[in-house]
């Protein structure tokens, strides 16, 4: 097994909520693998106010990030501020990709307030190359704060054009994060699940390259996806997970009774015995 695999397993059996704290020790146990685990594991969504566009929220992931700066999808500027020798080599979409990634932001901060009816969204684009129209991104959703019940959605996603030009390929890896906890903290659920979703869809002869009506039908299949994997994940999420621990949880409470119940029956036979003597 590679140090990189065993890295995977030992966070795997680790506690989910501090997911972050244990891949902070063991990149500081192997660097070597720091870019390799940060591209592998999903951590809880940080929150970030821009000051650039009315203090209004944003999500941070490694996908935004440079140094320890985070760029805005609002204002398309790092928060906090970069050098300008940094900022000269910051990442940033192009210009076309820039106006799809404005149009994706608001598309799915719509899709939020109306699913998650409050949180917050992001989504971040970026280019696959100078030759292709093809081009990838991640759209982020959070519910919740991390010290209390949460969900993190995020949603990788490629969009690849065919050789004949007349199809595209959306391949989306999604992770979702839970965390609940009630309110006196005597329990709490934490951990994730990934799956993996890829759709062709043709290009409409109306819908011209390089044109705003071309990033709108992209952004509707991509809503399409991402509503679509969403409810079957919170559907797996609690018709087999939640129900699987009622069951547990049941079992054990039967258990429990019945080893109280034989207690008490092997007390009274021992009173019974004492009293005939």
């Amino acid at each position: 097994m590679s140090s990189f695999d065993a890295a995977l397993d030992i966070l795997r059996r680790l506690d989910p909520t501090k997911i972050e704290e244990n891949l902070g020790q063991l990149i500081k146990l192997d660097p070597d693998l720091a870019e390799d685990l940060l591209a592998s594991v999903d951590t809880p969504l940080q929150i970030k106010k821009d000051p650039h566009a009315s203090q209004k929220e944003f999500l941070t992931c490694d996908y935004n990030r440079d140094i320890d700066s985070h760029r805005s999808p609002w204002s398309n500027r790092y928060v906090a501020e970069l050098s300008p020798e940094d900022l000269a080599e910051s990442p940033f979409p192009t210009e076309s990709v820039r106006r799809t990634e404005e149009l994706a932001n608001e598309s799915f901060d719509i899709y939020r307030d109306l699913y998650y009816e409050g949180g917050v969204s992001s989504v971040y684009l970026w280019d696959l190359g100078d030759d292709t129209d093809d081009f990838a991104g991640v759209v982020l959703l959070k519910k919740g704060s991390q010290s209390k019940s949460s969900w993190d959605a995020i949603h990788v996603f490629e969009a690849l054009q065919n050789e004949g030009l007349s199809h595209w390929n959306y391949r989306v890896t999604t992770t979702i994060i839970l965390h609940l906890e009630n309110s006196s903290r005597e329990m709490r659920l934490s951990g994730n699940l990934t799956r993996q979703t890829e759709k062709d869809v043709a290009r409409p002869a109306s819908v011209v390259e390089g044109s705003d009506a071309l990033r709108v039908w992209h952004i509707a299949n991509l809503g399409a996806l991402v509503e679509e994997v969403e409810s079957q994940m919170r559907i797996q999420l609690e018709v087999v997970y939640f129900d699987k621990t009622r069951d547990i949880f049941r079992e054990l409470r039967d258990q429990t009774q019945a080893s109280g119940a034989s207690s008490r029956t092997a007390h009274q036979e021992v009173v019974k015995g004492l009293q005939g003597m």
